[in-house]
């Protein structure tokens, strides 16, 4: 069990330390359910309240939330409590699954394929011709890397990811479990007789950047004709859908459900709500956010937030909410 003093939990935070307390401090917890050994953390003046009946020791706070400690418990304030908290959950996460050798027995590695220095292959995974794996990259159980695959330095798959053939894949991504890259994309049209419908091969690939995180179940289909590609940064949650051909620029967020049509382009930084749905050919531009489940039929200007299905501009959609909540009375 990983446990740190008070002093020693300030050093990785950097905070001011409030109070006195004697405690070591083994875990992390929601401010109701921390103990006397845990640390909790208050982002928000509304949880301020909940202090005096938490049996946590020790609370990072916010410096702008006036709170008094209490006796044998301690406070340290930081400009940021969300990411102090980031810092120690970084500290406190337990060691990752082991590896007994670094390519498993039952692991197949076509003898085209290279595998870098401190690369790991789990039980079960497939690594196809001409592959090759960066320095560092963790395949848990169960991976498949198809032909012609590169794969940057520290990435990690887990456990049911399936990279298809030709896919690009930077350094320092995470994907979780049943994470598909490059399926076919959705296109069909009906068929000269009228009887039934002609499927569009897409032989374009994917292309991801560093730092990509990609959540579980979540699907990035190839190119009609070149790449679909996602950039430095971007943060997908899990169920997610990005089709064929769309672009997102870099440090781009998508949150569970959400999707992109195809030939969707998003600028850096755009943030996409919780099932929300990007109607194909948008562009959403830098500094936009979608509201959660609206449906974006048209273009995003920069920086502008929109809400609603249709999504239209926040300001004025709240007021059309606010009118028809009125029409009720």
């Amino acid at each position: 069990m990983k446990s740190f003093t008070i002093q020693e939990i300030n050093t990785i935070i950097n905070g001011e330390i409030i109070g006195t307390a004697s405690p070591n401090i083994t875990g992390l917890e929601q401010i109701k359910k921390a103990n006397s050994n845990q640390a909790t953390f208050i982002g928000n003046r509304k949880y301020a309240a909940m202090w005096s009946d938490s049996n946590a020791a020790l609370a990072i706070i916010n410096d702008n939330i006036d709170l008094e400690p209490g006796e044998n418990r301690v406070l340290i304030k930081v400009k940021n409590a969300d990411l102090a908290m980031a810092k120690l959950l970084d500290t406190f996460t337990p060691e990752a699954p082991h590896f007994e050798v670094d390519i498993h027995p039952s692991a197949t590695v076509d003898a085209s394929a290279k595998v870098g220095n401190g690369s790991r292959v789990g039980a079960g995974c497939y690594v196809g011709k001409n592959v090759v794996l960066g320095d560092h990259v963790t395949l848990y159980p169960n991976v498949t890397i198809l032909d012609d695959t590169i794969i940057g330095n520290h990435t990690t798959a887990w456990s049911g990811t399936v990279i298809r053939e030709r896919s690009v894949i930077g350094s320092h991504c995470i994907f979780h479990t049943n994470v598909s890259i490059g399926a076919d994309g959705f296109g069909y049209r009906p068929s000269d007789d009228g009887r039934g419908l002609v499927k569009i091969p897409h032989i374009g690939n994917v292309v991801i950047g560093n730092g990509v995180e990609i959540g579980a179940n979540s699907c990035v289909d190839r190119g009609k004709f070149s790449s679909t590609i996602i950039g430095d940064g971007c943060k997908i949650d899990n169920l997610v859908q990005i089709a064929h051909n769309c672009e997102l620029g870099r440090s781009c967020i998508m949150a569970g459900s959400s999707g992109l049509a195809g030939s969707v382009t998003l600028g850096d930084g755009v943030v996409i709500g919780g099932s929300a749905s990007i109607k194909d050919h948008t562009t959403i531009h830098s500094g936009a956010t979608v509201g959660a489940g609206s449906g974006v039929m048209n273009d995003v200007p920069a920086g502008k937030t929109v809400l609603g299905y249709p999504a239209a501009d926040s300001r004025e959609m709240l007021k059309q909410w606010v009118a028809l909540r009125k029409l009720g009375r």
